[in-house]
């Protein structure tokens, strides 16, 4: 018999609902994990309990999605989902149930289900429940859909990026006819949010196995992601690089996006609604990431000028996988030569200059575009000579430039 580690809050919860005469399960994504010897981020529960009877039996608990059947109880200062077994009704927008109908059986709530290996569930008393063959499709490395695939995707679109996101996560292979569904019911992906769509796209980016995004174009699902996503293609080459490079969100997205001019690559970011520090972050490595920096500290100062530091090493690292030859060697000078630079704490920024534009306006430079340029001009000079990052010297040297 499979048994599995339940946290004690969560056991706990499970036990007062049986207590109450209620069916009780920890259900989903922690019973996959489990299984896999993962740790579960939730513990989720689905019981034959009501929500209102959810709600009588425990003291502290949030109307969380009661529509739903979905209430969270608060026990040991964690947070649980408990939601009532539910039937859901037609799906009329390729993306949520128009209605819900409550149930007391357990396999109508699982077979509701997008993947075998999501579909089960346990508890202490009963043990694994497992109707669809997740445990055989966790042991062979297969992401299948519940029952009839067209109809799992026709019911909610994101399930086909889910499809792609788990079997990049888990390193398993999607099956023959979840496959084919998905670019079938490929269309239906313009019925999601573009949020909800990069949220996905992140994920799997992020994952142990970011080259299965090559899913993503080969399925003809990229024209539906967004409106110039297809053109991100471009990016496949070399895409099992990706694993390579550190597991942060603008790294990873500017792999995938960096053959694509730097505003090009903006722009699919900006379609798929990511937050603007990773679209900045994205274009400002795209732009640079080709451009070999000279192992010269006045270079590097010139180079960390135009970004934030913590973004130098962000630079570095993608250099480091995706250029070669001779550069490498280079690379590792010019590495601890940026590394110096911040120890030392070298001016490379105009707010970091010894000089203000107040000075200048001061020394007799009216406001207007010279004062840019002086200001230019100055930051200029502290790059090559960080020693010259000084009030008095910087204003002497300005003389000269009005």
């Amino acid at each position: 018999m499979i048994t599995i580690q339940v946290p004690d809050a969560a056991g706990k919860i499970i036990r007062q609902l049986n207590t109450h005469g209620f069916e009780a399960y920890a259900v989903g994504g922690c019973v996959r994990d489990s299984l896999l010897l993962r740790v579960p981020k939730d513990w989720d529960i689905t019981t034959s309990a009501k929500p209102e009877q959810v709600k009588e039996i425990f003291a502290r608990t949030v109307d969380t999605g009661i529509l739903h059947g979905t209430v969270t109880v608060l026990m040991e200062h964690e947070a649980y989902e408990v939601t009532t077994y539910r039937i859901d009704g037609e799906y009329e927008d390729g993306r949520h149930p128009k209605s819900v109908e409550f149930t007391g059986n357990l396999l109508e709530d699982l077979k509701r289900r997008d993947f075998t290996i999501n579909a089960m569930a346990y508890s202490e008393r009963d043990g694994l429940v497992d109707a669809f063959g997740g445990v055989r499709d966790l042991e062979a490395g297969i992401i299948r859909c519940v029952g009839n695939p067209m109809d799992r995707f026709n019911e909610d679109a994101l399930r086909i990026l889910r499809a792609i996101r788990f079997s990049a996560q888990l390193g398993f292979e999607i099956e023959r006819e979840t496959s084919k569904a998905i670019s079938a019911i490929a269309p239906n992906m313009e019925k999601v949010s573009k949020e909800r769509i990069a949220v996905e796209l992140t994920k799997l980016l992020l994952s142990d196995y970011p080259e299965k995004m090559s899913a993503v174009f080969e399925s003809g699902i990229a024209p539906y992601v967004s409106r110039h996503f297809n053109t991100a293609k471009t990016g496949l080459f070399q895409l099992e690089k990706l694993k390579m490079l550190p597991s942060s969100k603008h790294v990873r997205w500017s792999g995938l996006l960096r053959f694509l001019d730097p505003k090009e690559a903006a722009g699919i970011l900006k379609e798929l609604k990511l937050d603007n520090d990773t679209v900045d972050q994205v274009k400002i490595l795209s732009e640079l990431w080709k451009n070999e920096i000279p192992a010269s500290k006045p270079e590097i100062r010139k180079v960390m000028s135009r970004i934030n530091a913590p973004l130098i090493d962000d630079l570095l690292n993608f250099q480091s996988v995706f250029l070669d030859g001779s550069y490498l060697e280079q690379l590792k000078t010019v590495r601890q030569y940026a590394g110096e630079i911040i120890d030392d704490g070298d001016c490379i920024c105009l707010k970091d200059m010894a000089v203000t534009g107040r000075d200048l306006i001061q020394a007799g430079v009216k406001p207007g575009p010279q004062m840019g340029e002086i200001l230019e001009a100055l930051l200029n000079q502290v790059l090559k000579n960080p020693e010259h990052n000084s009030r008095e010297y910087l204003l002497n040297y300005s003389k000269d430039l009005f």
